[in-house]
């Protein structure tokens, strides 16, 4: 393929070829790169690498037939799903130790609080416990008002006997 024809292809103006320089096609044997398998698709990065996560369904098929093959083609497997063997060994303790959660990808980070069965409860006794202090006072605040009116008016009021938890 020449200059032009890449120009017209691609739409750019293709590379100009110095004198001594050898195409490409004659570096590796005469074998011609198309141009889409040339450009990579997405040359973008992200800015935050991502963590991969497996399915436990996934671990289970890449352990059976990593199970079922011989050593080497264990590699194979390996190359062609882009694990490392830690992967292999860590999804095979968990299996053995019966984790069948475990299998599943976790979320990193602390763990969340248990929830206290009681803290409804507690809540609830809380705003009674308001709501009863509330009336308490309003209470005090009449049997004020009527002390004052009693003593305005020359009433006398017979002492309150207290008892033994008012104390």
């Amino acid at each position: 393929m020449g200059t032009a024809e890449l120009k017209r292809e691609s739409g750019m103006d293709a590379p100009e070829w110095r004198e001594g320089e050898r195409s490409e096609t004659s570096r590796n044997g005469g074998a011609s790169i198309p141009l889409a398998a040339a450009a990579p698709s997405d040359p973008e990065v992200s800015a935050k690498a991502e963590r991969r996560r497996f399915s436990a369904k996934y671990k289970r098929s890449i352990l059976a037939e990593a199970d079922r093959g011989r050593p080497g083609a264990v590699a194979g497997i390996l190359r062609r799903e882009g694990l490392y063997s830690s992967h292999l060994t860590t999804w095979r303790k968990q299996r053995e130790s019966g984790e069948i959660a475990g299998l599943e990808p976790r979320k990193r980070g602390k763990k969340p609080a248990a929830k206290n069965p009681l803290t409804g409860e507690v809540r609830r006794l809380e705003r009674e416990n308001r709501r009863l202090q509330n009336r308490l006072r309003q209470a005090e605040i009449i049997i004020d008002v009527q002390k004052k009116l009693c003593d305005v008016l020359g009433l006398t009021v017979p002492p309150i006997e207290q008892s033994e938890d008012d104390e």
